[in-house]
């Protein structure tokens, strides 16, 4: 089932006139569509492949710009927050792209012009049919206009201790646990953390996973200045 509303009006959103029409009829067209009708048209699987590797480029490219100083944790989790399909499916409603999605019945009838990972797939179509029809600028603007760069989530202490770590070129902080006590259904795990000889943190937990966060948290925390 084709959009709802003409073309020329998405066009508009997006800040471009297309010279291929037939791109962006390809990436509003979900495999349910053909499938299910038995058309001629190609989905956009192609579309949404390409438009993941140009998303993740220009933010990648803009978040370097934007954050000269952060490392590559910092980095990594802010293009996560930006391009996840949560975000994503956000921005498609944000375009106005569920009126313009071309769905096979069943699918329309599931709630599939509401669905994050189908918007999120649109999303991604849009941008690699952009990026086919007018080149990397036109995309960099829309991204820039419709795609938020924010403060990502603070990372769990054993990220933030090991970011730090190679931030100054110190290496990566290793776990060893030092013992484990108590029965079986109440285990206590201790674990310090080392940097080469050093002990900079020590911990205690009911699993490994916790006491090895307490002790980064610890040896964040006799950091000078923490």
């Amino acid at each position: 089932m084709a959009g709802t509303e003409p073309l020329e009006a998405l066009e508009e959103r997006l800040g471009h006139r297309f010279s291929a029409r037939a791109l962006l009829e390809q990436a509003l067209t979900h495999s349910s569509c053909p499938n299910e009708q038995g058309l001629q048209v190609s989905a956009c699987e192609r579309l949404e492949f390409l438009g993941d590797a140009v998303l993740q480029l220009l933010v990648s490219e803009l978040l370097m710009e934007r954050a000269p100083d952060q490392p590559e944790g910092w980095l990594t989790r802010a293009r996560a927050s930006a391009v996840n399909r949560a975000a994503l499916a956000e921005r498609a409603r944000g375009l106005g792209l569920p009126r313009f999605i071309r769905l096979g019945r069943g699918e329309r009838l599931a709630g599939g012009a509401d669905k994050p990972s189908i918007l999120a797939d649109l999303f991604e179509a849009v941008i690699g049919a952009l990026y086919l029809d007018a080149g990397l600028a036109a995309v960099r603007a829309l991204v820039e206009r419709e795609i938020p760069l924010e403060e990502p989530a603070r990372a769990d202490a054993k990220t933030r201790l090991q970011e730090r770590m190679q931030a100054r070129g110190q290496g990566t902080p290793q776990y060893r646990t030092t013992s484990t006590r108590g029965p079986a259904h109440a285990l206590e795990f201790s674990v310090e953390v080392r940097l080469g000889e050093q002990v900079l943190g020590v911990g205690s937990g009911p699993t490994k996973r916790a006491a090895e966060q307490e002790a980064a948290r610890r040896a964040l925390e006799a950091e000078p200045g923490a």
